[in-house]
């Protein structure tokens, strides 16, 4: 894809660029933004089922309908803080829009998906499986943005690969009291399956970034986004029984009560635009692989809150699971730092073949200056 587009004006100042003074602010905020809303969503999305909550399509909707809360920092720069020249969804091409909704409608899929997961599975099992995306993630970047495979990239995929595996084996160890097998199943393949939905998100995301240099932007396209899936989510709410469905979940099935059944759905909506929010910001900022890194790198304190909080079993084979999870992280990060390294190297010696260059032009330089002195001594003798 071209970097020169509408969306991209020449005096448009590179947020992306790691020079950008605001670079490592956005980075940390959109950081914090996916840790606390990865950890407290999980927590909350599992609540609503453990408390009585049955309908999967408002664990879904949840996922989503906050985008009104994005409007806040997309309008409030330019028009009340006045902290930014450029005007909201300038620039946004029927392209970008078109892009933007076909993505949406597939995060409405994975949200639907992970819903279901959640409803049969334990928080530590569904997060471990989840862990399953940076598989994808890595597969899908290297068909969709090049990524370049390593020894570590692959070892990472090995190990999370066995992770995912040694679940599915022992899952009659971990199921929930009353929970049939098929169903335990069908939870399993559902959040395999948001997974790679998440993971296609990622590394196409990052193609279409690559096309945008401003952070505002990255916020309205995610508007969009959630539109298309609030959209897609509603209308299976209307199918399988609609808003009233909630309100009578509410007051009769929810055991909770009514008020602390409201709490839960408005604070999982928050918490859902934190996770989406971050995750968009660091494929924006960083890549797709960097983005799936650390919601691996999340998903082990998923696994640790759903033991601490809902007391999830945590035997044997979660616990081998979690080391290879683990292992495979720390795999990836290694190869990561390397690469690192050799970038410097690299930057050093095109720098010192830079002064190179300049001290061979002063030599030359120098050197004619004093051929043309002995050419005028030779004329003047």
């Amino acid at each position: 894809m071209s970097t020169s587009n509408p969306t991209t004006p020449s005096n448009e100042e590179d947020q992306k660029s790691k020079k950008n003074k605001r670079y490592k602010f956005l980075l940390g905020i959109n950081y914090i933004c996916l840790f606390v809303g990865s950890v407290s969503s999980s927590l909350l999305s599992k609540f609503y089922f453990v408390h009585k909550g049955s309908s999967r399509w408002v664990s879904t909707w949840v996922q989503c309908a906050g985008f009104p809360l994005l409007l806040f920092p997309i309008f409030l720069p330019h028009y009340l803080f006045k902290c930014s020249d450029r005007k909201p969804f300038s620039g946004f091409t029927p392209r970008i829009l078109i892009l933007s909704v076909l993505v949406g409608l597939m995060l409405g899929v994975n949200n639907f998906l992970i819903s279901w997961g959640n409803s049969y599975l334990p928080v530590s099992t569904s997060s471990l499986l989840l862990s399953s995306q940076l598989i994808f993630t890595l597969l899908l970047s290297v068909i969709i943005v090049k990524q370049r495979i390593t020894f570590q990239n692959l070892n990472c995929v090995i190990l999370l690969t066995l992770s995912s595996v040694l679940l599915a084996v022992g899952s009659h160890h971990d199921k929930p009291q009353g929970l049939t097998r098929a169903k335990y199943f069908i939870g399993f393949f559902c959040t395999v399956g948001a997974g790679l939905l998440f993971a296609l998100y990622l590394p196409v995301m990052e193609k279409i970034y690559r096309e945008i240099y401003n952070y505002g932007m990255v916020m309205e396209m995610q508007v969009v986004m959630e539109v298309a899936a609030t959209a897609l989510a509603t209308a299976g709410m209307a199918w399988d029984g609609g808003f009233p469905e909630m309100r009578r979940e509410s007051l009769e099935v929810f055991d909770l009560g009514a008020k602390a059944y409201w709490v839960t759905v408005m604070v999982n909506v928050v918490t859902w635009q934190l996770v989406f929010m971050g995750t968009a910001g660091m494929v924006f900022l960083t890549s797709s692989i960097t983005g799936g890194i650390c919601m691996t790198a999340l998903l082990a304190m998923n696994v640790l809150g759903g033991v601490v909080v809902y007391g999830d079993a945590f035997g044997g084979v979660k616990v081998v699971s979690t080391v290879l999870c683990v292992w495979g992280f720390c795999s990836y990060v290694y190869g990561m730092y390397l690469k690192m390294k050799d970038d410097e190297k690299d930057k050093e010696n095109n720098g010192n073949g830079e002064d190179l260059i300049v001290m061979s032009n002063k030599d030359h330089h120098h050197h004619e200056m004093e051929m043309v002195e002995v050419n005028l001594a030779a004329n003047h003798v």
